[in-house]
């Protein structure tokens, strides 16, 4: 039988208490929020609030987020959102912490979690904003097969009232 959350060195998991900690460090990375439309920090007790009350079922919550595990325990997110059932499609973002970029676990929990959504939740499309600047993000979800479909002007809005334009990309299930 086909281990849709996992490879030999790596799982996608729900996320536990355990990983309060982590968590609040990304999500208060305030040079993260502009990719995810975060307006301001989180706390530790509305994260720990969210771990608890949520079902992590994409069809209720309408988001599924998962931490990347290694065999070492050492974990990062990665995260559906915005899913819309009507049309089967949802958003993907990917957040490896620094201290662990540049390793390829990104590309292997993009790949689990494509996997997943398309053989045992049997959506459609997956898609992501990528800003036009991050090289690394594109390369990302280049190697897990998402087309470049469109670049969108003014999309994201950072520091500074700066706005950044992105491209589109996205993965349909074929």
């Amino acid at each position: 039988m086909k281990s849709y959350l996992s490879t030999k060195d790596y799982r996608l998991r729900a996320p536990e208490l355990k990983d309060l900690d982590l968590m609040f460090e990304l999500e208060n990375m305030p040079e993260l929020w502009m990719f995810g439309d975060v307006t301001g920090p989180y706390s530790k007790d509305a994260l720990e609030d969210y771990i608890k009350r949520s079902q992590n079922d994409l069809f209720v919550d309408r988001q599924l987020r998962l931490m990347i595990e290694n065999v070492k325990g050492i974990v990062v997110g990665i995260d559906l959102f915005d899913f819309n059932p009507m049309n089967s499609r949802a958003e993907v973002g990917v957040v490896v912490h620094p201290s662990y970029r540049n390793q390829g676990i990104g590309t292997i929990a993009l790949q689990l979690l494509c996997d997943f959504c398309f053989d045992y939740l049997g959506i459609h499309q997956l898609y992501a904003y990528i800003d036009v600047d991050n090289a690394a993000c594109h390369a990302l979800f280049k190697a897990c097969s998402f087309e470049q479909v469109g670049q969108i002007k003014d999309w994201m809005h950072g520091a500074r009232k700066q706005y950044r334009d992105v491209w589109l990309v996205q993965l349909i299930n074929q």
